[in-house]
């Protein structure tokens, strides 16, 4: 695709909320047999009924391999959903796909990050990525969409929220690892922040939740709910790995100003679990060397926020758990404009993600 040597700040675009109006959602295939259990029949049924959901509100594009396409083709059969072919090297197209910016006069465009499996080398969650790192590319492609490629600078799509006025969240976890970007200071990958996403203030938060193999992405710890508005995943249990880590982030939160110069409202949401994966599920998945391995004593990072909010809706996880209808009241509740929808979200948590990280949202240019 077309690819630009200037910067979005630069051309005048930048990164809406979530909650602006989409023109579709884009999701990827999973397939791999070293990351979803079973030859990945179990995580393809949970991704076509997020992709269905999804439907039910807005166009969902879904890219899925020449050997998937088929497959895909039949589970996906959806008059709000159109099965594309494409090659990746596994299905978190939050973390692989563009993250789109816009003008606000009609124009959009998309930045390309640098991908690297979420630690390269030093960490990397699979040892070949360079299917991942073309995704982006091809998705601006299909849309004839102008393209920054951020060559060098690794980022994921799901280590960062906007609240489209200004003001990014993330975490110190995740931005400040020394597996992405250790040729960078915090006030440089600041700048680089600004540049290509038109924010100006930028509120780190320590760390994501326990055990996120991401190294601690936000979105699946606290986002932006509306401006001034965030949702935090908490628990009051002292005995908790979460526990430090929400009082920690609570603390930066309520201390903090976004750009406009506003107090935040800090919302809180239960941490469902604690959750593991059983025997017979990581028994399912093929080993592979590079690739991170599935123990049942491993605790999963489930989470609540990591939802994705379409046009006039929202669709979120559920685990079979608890704290499943406290999280639905609680959701319907800061979004009484928007019908929530909850989805089976087990089997894409024990890949190591959930619907926000599948998904990647195409904002209207407008």
């Amino acid at each position: 695709m077309y690819t630009l040597h200037s910067t979005p700040r630069q051309d005048g675009y930048g990164m809406p909320a979530e909650w602006a109006p989409h023109s579709q959602t884009w999701m990827v295939w999973p397939e791999r047999p070293d990351n979803w259990r079973d030859q990945a029949a179990p995580a393809q049924q949970a991704f076509a009924d997020v992709a269905k959901a999804i439907a039910g509100f807005e166009p969902v594009t879904v890219c899925a391999s020449a050997a998937q396409y088929a497959n895909a083709s039949v589970m996906l059969d959806h008059p709000g959903i159109r099965v594309v072919e494409m090659s990746s090297n596994d299905a978190w197209v939050r973390d692989t796909g563009p993250s789109f910016v816009v003008n606000g006069q009609g124009g959009l465009r998309g930045v390309d990050w640098t991908f690297n499996a979420w630690g390269g080398d030093s960490g990397g969650l699979y040892a070949d990525w360079a299917l991942d790192d073309q995704v982006a590319d091809k998705i601006l492609g299909m849309e004839r969409c102008p393209r920054y490629r951020t060559e060098g600078f690794v980022l994921e799509g799901g280590s960062f929220h906007v609240d489209g006025e200004g003001t990014l969240l993330t975490t110190e976890e995740c931005l400040l690892n020394a597996n992405r970007n250790p040729h960078l200071q915090r006030e440089e990958i600041e700048l680089m922040l600004a540049d290509h996403l038109g924010i100006s203030k930028v509120i780190w938060l320590p760390h994501g939740l326990y055990n996120d193999e991401t190294d601690g992405h936000v979105d699946n710890f606290c986002c932006f709910i509306r401006p001034g508005e965030v949702l935090l995943a908490w628990t009051d249990d002292e005995n908790s790995p979460n526990f430090a880590r929400c009082q920690a982030a609570a603390q930066v939160l309520q201390g903090a100003r976004d750009a406009q110069g506003r107090e935040l409202v800090v919302h809180r949401i239960p941490i469902p679990g604690p959750l593991f994966a059983s025997a017979e599920e990581c028994a399912g998945v093929v080993a592979a060397e590079g690739s991170q391995p599935r123990d049942p004593s491993i605790q999963l990072a489930g989470s609540y926020v990591n939802f994705l909010i379409v046009n006039d809706g929202v669709v979120a996880p559920a685990f079979d758990d608890s704290q499943d209808g406290v999280a639905l009241e609680i959701l319907q509740r800061l979004f009484p404009e928007r019908r929530v929808v909850t989805v089976p979200g087990r089997e894409i948590l024990l890949g190591g993600g959930n619907i926000h990280c599948i998904t990647q949202q195409q904002p209207l240019a407008g």
